[in-house]
């Protein structure tokens, strides 16, 4: 079983929703599961290195990272995480020109750190429905294969 982190940062609690279901499913599945969120119950980067798997979540509205995030971001630059299954996943809105630009951020930077980051960022409009949520769980499902590859 793999020792994961979800951490998510949410503004008006869609984020939060998908974390909270892949927490579900994971914890289903008997992981052992860290759930955090950037401004409520934070945690410090160089604790990324404690975890297999890593699942990041956030809002992303606008052309940049939340700020919730971005001492966090700052701080993954001394990290390590060679060896590490990465995944992002949030709230995304079309109105603006890019859309989910924090998600893509938060990938790059993982990669820079050595993470192997899964390839699809799973982004969904405002709020997730149902069928976003069951998409969360298999999306989780192939973070966790990278893990154990």
């Amino acid at each position: 079983m793999a020792n994961v982190l979800v951490l998510y940062a949410s503004l008006t609690g869609s984020t939060e929703i998908m974390a909270e279901t892949m927490t579900e499913h994971l914890t289903a599945q008997g992981h052992d599961v860290t759930y955090k969120s950037f401004d409520l119950d934070p945690i410090e980067a160089k604790r990324l290195e404690e975890f297999d798997v890593i699942l990041f979540g956030s809002y992303s509205w606008d052309d940049d990272i939340p700020f919730e995030v971005e001492d966090f971001y700052e701080d993954m630059e001394e990290v390590d995480l060679t060896g590490k299954a990465v995944g992002v996943f949030g709230s995304c809105d079309s109105y603006y020109d890019i859309y989910g630009p924090a998600l893509d951020t938060l990938a790059s930077r993982a990669t820079e750190q050595n993470a192997t980051v899964y390839e699809e960022k799973l982004k969904f409009e405002l709020e997730p429905d149902d069928e976003n949520l069951k998409h969360g769980k298999t999306f989780v499902d192939a973070v966790l294969n990278l893990a154990s590859n």
